[in-house]
């Protein structure tokens, strides 16, 4: 009786002990990112080839995602709107929703799936093919080589493609508006200018950044330690981008708490 009932104590107990071993590892290994990247001067080739890699070969399916978001949050704001007469606020309404949540949340989400799954394969591979280690054996600092550009690429292009994202969604709502409801076009864009502030753009910009960070992050620490073949770098890329999903979306909630305060 004593025994059955230590035994799920110890499970729980080894399962806690892992979690913050693994937490203590995924903390340390942005700071140390960060602190090479600070203190070190980065590569810039390898920090144009992360832009073009994480940026530039994701800005079509951005444009994409973002149009059609824009086009049919049109659509369903003038569905609701019809009911109370208030049709003329679907410029104001679309535009907001695109820069405060939409864009930055549907560009991160979109980046992850791309790009890095991307970086966890490619260094996954790297990984368990020993290229890693040759690295550190030629006393080349893989920090500096492999990890910073990617993070610090992510920094400053999310915002970039999230920016892009927010004004195709705004076009595709107008052309809803202006061509398929008959409404006016110039109304649309008028409410959009009397209503949308910069502090609503900045904050969408601001949340990019973070997603930026967040995606190459978890990208480079799942291949950085990816272990068990190609196996292990399948699974590596899973979970790389199902935990820079989820991390998204949960941080998402308390990024848009905090800028409403500000």
């Amino acid at each position: 009786m004593y025994m059955s009932f230590i035994h799920p104590l110890n499970v729980i107990g080894s399962y806690a002990v892992h979690a913050y071993k693994n937490s203590k590892r995924f903390a340390f290994f942005l700071l140390q990112a960060i602190y090479i990247g600070l203190t070190k001067p980065l590569k810039f080739q390898a920090l144009l080839q992360q832009i073009e890699q994480i940026g530039i070969d994701s800005l079509n399916i951005v444009i994409l995602t973002g149009t059609f978001t824009g086009m049919v949050f049109a659509l369903q704001s003038y569905i609701g709107f019809s009911r109370i007469g208030g049709e003329q606020f679907i410029g104001s309404v679309t535009a907001l929703a695109m820069a405060r949540e939409l864009g930055p949340v549907l560009t991160g989400l979109m980046v992850t799936g791309r790009a890095c799954s991307a970086i966890a394969a490619e260094l996954g591979t790297m990984r368990i093919t020993e290229q890693i280690d040759a690295l550190v054996t030629l006393r080349i600092n893989t920090f500096s080589y492999l990890i910073a550009p990617r993070i610090f690429a992510g920094i400053l292009v999310l915002p970039c493609l999230s920016l892009f994202c927010s004004i195709c969604g705004i076009i595709g709502g107008y052309f809803v508006v202006a061509y398929s409801l008959n409404l006016s076009g110039e109304q649309y864009v008028a409410n959009i200018i009397q209503f949308c502030k910069l502090n609503d753009i900045m904050g969408g910009l601001i949340k990019s950044a973070f997603f930026g960070l967040i995606l190459t992050w978890v990208g480079c620490y799942k291949g950085y330690y990816t272990h068990g073949g190609a196996r292990g770098v399948g699974k590596a890329t899973t979970e790389a981008v199902v935990l820079s999903s989820v991390l998204i979306l949960v941080i998402n909630f308390f990024l848009t708490k905090l800028l409403d305060h500000l």
